[in-house]
């Protein structure tokens, strides 16, 4: 399949990288062979291009899932009689009491500042003439897609960091802090000239890789969160790009919502515009949410080939759960629930602290810091088709057409033009086609507070309102909550709508408004004299 060529290409970057890509000066070099005496030939064009994408895969679930969804309100890792506190890790997290030692936040840098790295060097060595290209027209575009490519790791470094390096060729000098808004500037200026001379084939040959739809999916994110980034908004660029793919013909939703979700035939997705692809059987492994958040009895149903992580830790708040509307089939198909079976329907049963008794997923949480091991939904989201090791093969999407949709109605409300409910209405048909009348929701509904009933849990009981502000478009964030979760959206949502560091859930209360950002790793400040630390977090 398509997609394999591609997952070929990562593979075989992955096999070279150690040979190709050597940027320490003070490295010993034990071979004669170097960057600059290996023979490239054209053959190595395409791996260096889908190789740069390699930083995405193993630390997206351990690194970026976490830092985005269990800082929010959606998802929570409680301790359980069967482990999962880890020292406090995921609770950091949570409770939003996180500090520069964390290891989820040193590895969130490293690893898309790998991502910078490798799109760098793959640059510099086409730019000069190192790597030949098959014909001009495929090194313009290669040069292009790697752009958009590094333009998307900056995103997420300075949407999560603020302040950070910006970095676009191999020097070897330290580099000194840019501001948030000059590292945005450049993202958007980057984008804005490559997008043209992207590939604009959906799925086929650029699954996997940012076409001409998904750069502009990238850049329609960026303007959509500018107000954060630079304090003045850009609804209506964001909007621009969202027509544009709108109206391209090239993008759609599929018919069931878990189409984008599946373990086969995304390749061919309209939907997913931007996604990462997994095989267990090449090396190219990360997909193992799942696996964290499963009971161990669940192998039985699922028949995997290796046994979930105890009682499982990542699973549903109360609260969010709670939010779901009757008859909102992305409740099934976002959450395990209820009692659960074997592959030949025999029943489940616990293995720890309610060993013996019929396993059975309640939604329930008595708080934010321990749970039995049958409470709390779990992850339902992926296809993780029978076989499968402790990585599945099944890919991850990052952009989703849906958003594209959920995007321009959020500018429209934000710009007080009409059809926002259109739009959500048409993202939600799928989700209601038991009572197609129940997907209707008009621009007046999206306005309206959200659903979401805040406050800090002590033993099953909202104990502590905290912040009771109604959110404007509370609507719309509740919608895009039941139609993102668990794919990474939760912080930079909260964010943008004003309330991550206002509202309590669960046993988390507000730290701060500096927790809008991650501080600089504290490894990273010790290695670079010219790094100072995010404010608030010196001390």
């Amino acid at each position: 399949m398509k997609k394999r060529t591609f997952t070929e290409y990562i593979f075989l970057f992955l096999l070279t990288i150690g040979i190709t890509s050597c940027t320490n000066l003070d490295e010993k070099v034990f071979s004669s062979v170097t960057e600059e005496t290996y023979n490239y030939t054209v053959n190595d064009f395409g791996p260096n291009i889908a190789g740069a994408y390699a930083a995405l895969n193993y630390g997206y679930v351990g690194t970026y899932w976490q830092t985005q969804e269990l800082t929010g309100c959606c998802i929570s890792i409680p301790a359980n009689a069967s482990g999962w506190d880890d020292g406090g890790i995921y609770k950091r997290l949570q409770f939003h009491n996180w500090n520069s030692e964390l290891g989820q936040i040193l590895d969130l840098w490293n690893n898309y500042y790998t991502g910078v790295i490798l799109c760098n060097s793959a640059i510099d060595k086409i730019e000069r003439g190192l790597i030949p290209a098959p014909s001009d027209a495929e090194r313009q575009s290669g040069l292009a897609e790697l752009r958009a490519l590094r333009a998307y790791y900056y995103w997420i470094l300075f949407d999560n960091f603020g302040d950070i390096p910006l970095v676009t060729t191999m020097s070897q000098d330290l580099p000194e802090k840019t501001s948030r808004a000059d590292v945005y500037d450049f993202v958007v200026r980057e984008l804005n000239e490559v997008i043209p001379a992207l590939n604009e084939e959906q799925g086929g040959s650029m699954y996997g890789r940012i076409n001409k739809w998904a750069g502009k999916a990238i850049l329609a994110n960026v303007y959509l969160n500018a107000e954060v980034y630079t304090g003045t908004a850009r609804w209506n660029e964001c909007l621009s790009q969202c027509n544009d793919i709108i109206n391209s013909g090239k993008c759609d939703l599929s018919p069931e919502f878990k189409d984008s979700f599946r373990a086969q035939g995304v390749e061919s997705s309209k939907e997913v515009l931007f996604t990462i692809p997994y095989d267990y059987n090449r090396g190219i492994v990360g997909n193992y949410l799942f696996m964290n958040s499963w009971h161990s009895e669940l192998q039985k149903k699922f028949l995997l080939n290796a046994v979930p992580n105890a009682a499982g830790g990542p699973k549903g708040t109360t609260q969010f759960i709670d939010t779901y509307q009757d008859g909102d089939s992305r409740l099934e198909d976002s959450w395990l629930m209820g009692q659960q079976f074997d592959a030949e329907g025999n029943p489940l049963y616990g293995a720890y602290d309610k060993k013996g008794e019929l396993l059975i997923f309640s939604k329930e949480l008595p708080d934010g810091n321990f749970t039995n091991e049958m409470e709390g939904y779990r992850y339902n989201k992926q296809e993780v088709p029978a076989g499968s090791e402790w990585s599945c093969s099944t890919d991850i999407p990052l952009l989703r057409y849906s958003e594209v949709l959920l995007m321009k109605a959020e500018c429209l409300l934000r710009t007080n033009q009409s059809g926002a409910g259109e739009l959500v209405t048409e993202v939600r048909k799928r989700a209601f086609k038991a009572d197609p009348s129940k997907a209707t929701v008009t621009d007046d509904e999206l306005k309206e507070n959200s659903s979401y009933q805040w406050g800090v849990v002590e033993n099953y009981q909202i104990t502590d309102r905290g912040n009771q502000d109604p959110i404007e478009f509370g609507r719309l964030f509740d919608e895009r909550c039941w139609e993102f979760v668990w794919e990474g959206y939760t912080r930079r949502d909260m964010i943008r709508f004003g309330i991550f560091c206002k509202k309590s859930w669960l046993s988390h209360k507000p730290q701060g408004d500096h927790r809008i950002v991650f501080p600089i790793p504290q490894r990273a400040v010790d290695a670079n004299p010219k790094l100072t630390q995010n404010p608030d977090y010196a001390n």
